[in-house]
């Protein structure tokens, strides 16, 4: 059932589901809250509550908030922590990666342990470093930077389609029909336009001050970078030693929770149960 939380400047929409200590997933930009539908049933039957919510400007939170950049967004993730009761561990993908992170830098004493699924949380150079070496992930990035700067639903729906190679969830024409309706309603592409041009320069400043443990997951296929593994082991890098842990969904692209749940599941339990210090 859906609940919601008044902030400063909106309202976020959320549910919970389960019973135990507190997991709040976060979805990427252009996704609603059911991107987490597969991980969900996995972490409640493992003893976790969940709470899933919608990034502001997204499905059923409100539409216009001041400003979308993720450490807007790790505001309104740990105003949720606040009024559900934490610590959480904090789960975002995509956009919202580097939101968990900056919400486990800004309040620690609310964050038991981050998880990062192909997180945007370092600032990305398109010159030099063979950033676009392989035709997969230049097709990635120009979907991408079209729909960021053109509006364009249906260039996010390419996009997702690019982004999600090989096996797709049984219900995946359906969650995509939804989706396109919810982003249809007025000013949502707006929206997602401004979050795609947002750079994650304020996560990547925050990787040193990091005091609890992280886990990266990355599909091996993620088309958004060239080098998903490369990229995964330089946040990690950036943080303080002994930080964190990265785990390869092999098979997976930008969306491994939707694809390979059973497999991203087993790798945060796993890491939720023997932490990197632990």
């Amino acid at each position: 059932m859906t609940e919601f939380l008044k902030v400063e400047d909106g309202q976020l929409a959320y549910d919970v589901t389960g019973e135990g200590p507190l997991v709040v997933l976060t979805p990427g930009m252009g996704n609603g809250r059911r991107a987490f539908r597969f991980l969900v049933p996995e972490l409640v039957a493992a003893g976790f509550r969940v709470a899933t919510t919608d990034l502001r400007g997204h499905g059923e939170s409100s539409r216009d908030w001041p400003s979308y950049t993720r450490t807007d967004v790790a505001g309104d993730i740990l105003a949720l922590v606040r009024h559900l009761g934490g610590p959480a561990i904090l789960v975002g993908h995509s956009f919202a990666g580097g939101a968990v992170t900056i919400a486990a830098a800004q309040a620690p004493e609310l964050v038991s342990s981050v998880v990062e699924i192909g997180p945007f949380t370092r600032a990305q150079k398109i010159d030099g470093g063979g950033l676009l070496r392989n035709a997969r992930h230049r097709k990635g990035v120009m979907l991408l930077l079209g729909t960021a700067l053109l509006r364009s639903l249906g260039l996010w729906k390419k996009y997702l389609d690019h982004a999600m190679p090989g096996v797709k969830p049984a219900d995946h024409a359906e969650y995509i029909a939804a989706l396109e309706a919810d982003l249809r309603r007025p000013g949502r592409m707006a929206v997602v336009s401004k979050m795609g041009q947002s750079a994650p320069t304020d996560a990547g400043a925050r990787l040193p001050d990091l005091t609890r443990d992280v886990l990266v997951v990355m599909g091996t296929l993620d088309p958004d970078w060239a080098d998903p593994r490369a990229e995964a082991e330089g946040i990690v890098a950036a943080m303080p030693a002994g930080r964190g842990r990265v785990a390869m969904i092999e098979g997976a692209g930008h969306y491994p929770h939707a694809q390979f749940p059973a497999q991203v599941a087993a790798a945060v339990l796993s890491f939720v149960k023997e932490p990197v210090r632990g």
